[in-house]
This record gives structure tokens, sequence and C-alpha cells, in this order.
């Protein structure tokens, strides 16, 4: 009798922890079933992943998934580096190429809070020597990709003898002497068109303003407070903990990245070492106003206006779309053979972060992270359905939960009433489930 009693006791804290586990992810014992789906989906990601980076020829991915902030799926693919058979897993550094705009123009709007800078300020004020051409250029336009300033790193300016040389080292002063050379490619304001010089610029406007260096207000005012010990300014000479290689094709052979100079790694265009974990960290505060008020961010996600008054579909270093109604941030980034893509659907508050360790050319994070985005959002509606279905027949949904109960307790008496089972779990430990509960409805 005392076997039978412990074994029953045994099998209640076992169905105590499982209920738990349960409720921590925000599903109603009623829709337990829909962890079958779960495993399904998990098979369906790692296997359009798996397809994806065998047609691209990627080397390695890391992939991170994110409901509300918090992590679901954090998952290393492939090699990190080739030559040494090293593997990609979470914890794995990337470079992030322009998605490191975000945090320049999250630095900025900093500074705009604290009445330092205004972004209709023209960017004359801050830097000297801006030339003629570009009297109406304002800290919004840099943000916005609308200043006309020609872009420093295409081939016209970067091609041997050019304005720029890739592999030269410039200081901040010798480098921004070098811009100013640039012209407006159309009137300011009225047009949109990507140029990295223009993140380049308000780089160096943070570090006017701040006197500090850029990167050094990164870690400072966002990095540390967030616990991001992953994210830093490249540095190819410093020992980087579980960093990875950069990797081009070339005539179908995966060749090791291009080398830059160090200090072109070093500009508020993108040049930032991180990995899914730490950018998970960011998505989470994004949520909050851990870093800026509410109404600054939304003016980050805002569509720029043009002076004709059309709008284009950019912020403050985001892109901004829609997928089915939904809204969809996102941005993408490239440099020294790495890729990688960070797509916030912020009205289902799911996040898909892509990076992996190939070139532009042939890796693309965007066309993964969306169909990532596919596979979860069609598993949660399929879900959603099911839970409609069952609040529409109470008894088939007071029959699930009894054999949900019963299910999860190994070894169980099915004569004991599912309820009577809880009860016993209510008394002796926290409130873990209420069998009437309605089941959680997707965020609209």
């Amino acid at each position: 009798m005392l076997v039978e009693e412990n074994r029953w006791t045994m099998g209640r804290v076992r169905l105590g922890v499982r209920v738990g586990i349960l409720m921590g992810l925000g599903l109603s014992l009623a829709g337990a079933h829909a962890l079958k789906a779960g495993q399904e989906l998990e098979g369906r990601v790692d296997g359009l992943v798996g397809a994806e980076m065998r047609e691209q020829r990627v080397p390695g991915l890391a992939l991170a998934v994110l409901r509300e902030g918090k992590v679901v799926k954090a998952q290393g693919y492939g090699l990190a580096n080739v030559e040494l058979g090293v593997a990609v897993k979470p914890e794995t550094v990337f470079q992030t190429g322009s998605v490191g705009k975000q945090f320049a123009a999250t630095a900025v709007m900093m500074l705009v809070e604290e009445g330092k800078v205004g972004l209709d300020d023209k960017l004359s004020k801050y830097l000297a020597g801006t030339p003629e051409a570009w009297k109406d250029v304002t800290v919004r336009n840099l943000l916005t990709h609308t200043s006309g300033i020609a872009d420093y790193t295409g081939h016209e300016y970067t091609k041997a003898g050019g304005l720029i040389n890739l592999r030269g080292d410039y200081t901040e002063a010798e480098l921004y002497q070098k811009l100013v050379q640039l012209p407006l490619n159309f009137e300011t304001g009225t047009k949109w068109k990507y140029s990295n010089t223009g993140y380049v610029l308000l780089g160096f406007l943070i570090h006017k303003v701040t006197g500090e260096f850029y990167g050094d207000f990164l870690q400072e005012r966002i990095f540390r407070p967030l616990g991001m010990s992953a994210t830093r300014i490249i540095s190819e000479a410093d020992i980087v903990p579980n960093r990875a290689s950069g990797y081009e094709l070339v005539k179908g052979e995966i060749k090791n990245q291009g080398w830059v100079s160090a200090t072109l790694n070093t500009t508020a265009d993108g040049a930032l070492y991180t990995n899914v974990l730490d950018l998970g960290k960011w998505d989470a505060a994004l949520y909050t106003e851990k870093l800026l008020k509410r109404g600054s961010f939304e003016q980050m996600w805002t569509p720029v206006k043009l002076k004709d008054g059309k709008t284009y579909p950019y912020g403050f270093g985001w892109f901004l779309n829609s997928v089915n109604g939904h809204r969809l941030i996102e941005h993408d980034g490239a440099w020294q053979g790495f890729t990688m893509n960070i797509s916030r659907y912020v009205d289902d508050r799911l996040t898909v972060i892509v990076m992996t360790n190939l070139d532009e050319e042939h890796s693309k994070t965007e066309k993964i992270a969306h169909g990532v985005y596919r596979d979860a959002r069609e598993a949660a509606l399929l879900a959603f359905q099911d839970m409609r279905e069952l609040d529409r027949h109470p008894e088939v949904r007071r029959r699930l939960f009894d054999d949900t109960i019963h299910a999860l307790l190994d070894d169980p008496d099915p004569s004991v009433p599912a309820e009577q089972i809880l009860a016993e779990l209510r008394a002796q430990t926290r409130d873990w489930a209420r069998p009437n509960a309605q089941p959680r409805r997707s965020r609209k």
C-alpha cells in the first residue's frame, strides 16, 4: 500500500512539473495536444533552414525565434569555421553589416531625448566644413537615407584609384575629409536612396556631441545595460570568443572573406560583432522603455515623408513593411562574407533572426527569416483554430482535459477524476492550471 501511495505521489509530482512547463509556454491544458504541432513545426523549420543552406551553399547559420521578447528557439547549423570544422552554436559571433544602423539610430534618438541633438538640425551645426551642396542636409535626412549624399561604398568610389581605399587606414578626420568630397545624387529630401555615408556621418556626430567614440557610446548606453556581452565593434586583432569566419563563394568554391582596413570596420554604418542571443536581448528591449520612450521608437518606425508628401517605407535604421496586414519591421546586413536579417513581426510579437557566414550575393537571409515566420504563423493559426473548435464543443474539451491529465501522469488511476488530481496539486503547490481557463488568443 505504501509503495502504491509513493508511486501515486511521484506521479503527482511529475504531473506538477509537466503542467508547470506547459503553462510556462503559455498553453492551456485544453491545448496541450498542440505540443505535437510544435514538434512538427520544429522539424519544418529545421528542414527549411537545411534546404536553404544547401541551395545557397551557406557554410554556417545561427537562428533565433522569439515570442514576446523571449527566445523560443535558438540553434546553430553548419560550420562557423570551415578549416577547423567548428560548428555554429547560438553563442557564435557574426558580423552585423547594416543591421548595426539601428543601434546608431537609437544612439542618436537618445541624444534627441536629452535635448542635445535636433532631428531637423542641419548637419553643419555639428560637423564643420560640410560642402555647400550639403547645406540642407539634416540629421533626419541622414537617418532616413534622404540626404542625397552618394554612398561611399559604391564601386566608383572604392575601385582602384578611387576616393576610398578599403584597405587604407584613416583617422576619423581623414575619413571625414574624404566623405565631404562626395556629391549629392539628388536634391535633399526629394527621394530615397540607401547610403552608408549618412550613418558614418552620424557616428562622427555622436562623437562630436558626446566626446565619445560612437562604439564606446553604444557599449555604455546600450550593450552593457542590456547584458549584450558578445556585442562590440569589430576588431580583427582582438581575441573574440566564438567568432565565426566569413566566406565568399567564388566560381562555386568557398573562399575566405576579403580584408578591409581596421578604420572601415569601426564606422557607424554597421561594423559590429554580435550573436543571436544578444540580439534576442535587443529585441526584448524594443518592447520596453529601457532605452527610449515609446514615442521615440514610434518615430523610428514611421515611414519617411518626402518633399512631395509621398512616403517611403523606411524609418530610422529600419525597413517598414507588412505581411497580410501584419506589421513587419526589419533590416538586413552584409559585410566581409557575413549576412544577416532581423525581422520583427510586431503585431504577432514574433521575431526571427538569421545570421550566416556567406557573402550577400549568395546568402539570402531575408528569404530564410520570412520562411520561418510563415511556418510559425501557419502552425499558430492551426492551433488557434483547434482551440476555437474546442470552445464550441465543451464535452470534447472536458474529455481532452481528463485525457491530458492522465496521460501526463505516466501511470494514472483512470478512476480518479482529473479535477481531484488538480485539487490535490493546488493544495500542495501554486496554481499551475485552471481547468476552465479560456485558451489564449494571439495578439491583434
